[in-house]
């Protein structure tokens, strides 16, 4: 095999191929990167057995073969070269030799039968969507997913399909997002549920162009799969049930507080300041045309802080996480924040009138 490429042609493809790949791998093959060259592309495949990354590019000129190797060395190297400059690699026996201008670099392969390949079957749903579209509802719920919760279908982002409304659906346990997307060409006759695991949620969002640009979304019995532009991105599916997360939302809340959001974020981030560092608690006390956030900790320092608000109902006070509280705020990008608030032990509503198709609920803690 033997390839004569562009720089740039190479890096961007091998940076998307080159990011699944993890530093640690229990197979060697699983650390390189599968070149293979036919027709005059050069197609780069990743995999770390649960996403598969598949991204092709034109060369200038090639003869067919296929090889594995090193993807962080390679890159590396890549990355290193001038921007303008020419790559040529070259198989020989068990190497490949990497040439550009007066530099050479000698690379150790494995072959290509040893590479492992994501098995698809049929896809039950193809939807045509704008990339931007899908990274949006992505982002505005993957951080509410779990960490390596013992509740294994909780670390990853729930996609549901209903009617014409694709929706994402992420939860820890103590807070959740919500967010919908209504597809015109989406025609599901039955509520259809997957589970994207955590690791392809937060490559996805890293691929996916906050753009128009088309990408084609595939789902089947246990894979998800994204096209877009010259990228083929595979994941497996989480094999679990999510729960209800529909017996969570609240009804009608009895309390509603309009507040200005940038004041009310930076608020909360400078009474968090003296908060319990292990638990990040707050209290929101609200009452007589204004808000007061306050905080202490095991050391018996205090912070304080008030907001003038619109506010004439029962006084109500209630705790939160400050960091999910912040973290649900950066995520609607209306300039007021709606707070739905019906006690000081029932779960905290936060939406915003230009976010109308997402919503944050929090759980309220005792401080």
């Amino acid at each position: 095999m033997q390839i004569s490429i562009q720089r740039d042609e190479l890096l961007k493809p091998l940076t998307y191929a080159a990011g699944v790949v993890e530093r640690r791998q229990t197979l060697p093959v699983l650390s390189n990167v599968l070149l293979q060259v036919k027709d005059g592309s050069l197609v780069i495949t990743a995999t770390d057995l649960e996403i598969e990354v598949v991204a092709t590019t034109s060369v200038k000129s090639a003869t067919d073969g296929e090889i594995t190797v090193p993807a962080r060395k390679l890159l590396d190297i890549c990355k290193s070269l001038p921007d303008d400059s020419i790559i040529e690699i070259k198989s020989e026996a068990e190497k490949i030799s990497v040439k550009s201008g007066k530099s050479r670099f000698s690379l150790v392969t494995l072959p290509a039968t040893e590479f492992p390949n994501i098995e698809t079957t049929n896809w039950d749903k193809e939807i045509s969507l704008a990339q931007g579209a899908i990274r949006r509802i992505l982002e505005k719920t993957q951080f509410c997913m779990a960490q390596q919760d013992v509740r294994y279908y909780m670390n990853g982002l729930l996609i549901e399909m209903q009617n014409k409304l694709l929706k994402a659906v992420g939860t820890d346990g103590h807070r959740m997002g919500v967010c919908d997307l209504v597809v015109d060409a989406l025609t599901v006759d039955e509520n259809s549920q997957i589970i994207v695991p955590r690791k392809g949620v937060l490559e996805l969002i890293r691929f996916l162009e906050p753009s128009d640009a088309s990408a084609v979304l595939r789902i089947g019995k246990n894979h998800i799969q994204v096209e877009f532009g010259d990228i083929k991105f595979t994941s497996k599916l989480i094999d679990g049930r999510f729960p209800d997360y529909t017996r969570v939302i609240p009804g009608k809340q009895t309390k509603s507080v309009s507040v200005d959001k940038e004041q009310f974020k930076k608020a909360i981030q400078r009474v968090s300041i003296l908060s319990n560092e292990k638990f990040k608690g707050i209290v929101l006390g609200v009452g007589n045309k204004a808000m007061n956030i306050s905080t202490h900790n095991p050391e018996q320092e205090e912070a304080q802080e008030e907001i003038v608000i619109d506010y004439d109902q029962e006084n109500t006070e209630i705790g939160f996480n400050s960091n999910f509280i912040v973290d649900a705020v950066s995520g609607l990008t209306g300039a007021s924040i709606d707070i739905g608030l019906t006690d000081g032990n029932s779960i905290g509503s936060f939406t915003c009138k230009e976010d109308s198709d997402t919503l944050y609920l929090i759980m309220p803690m005792r401080l």
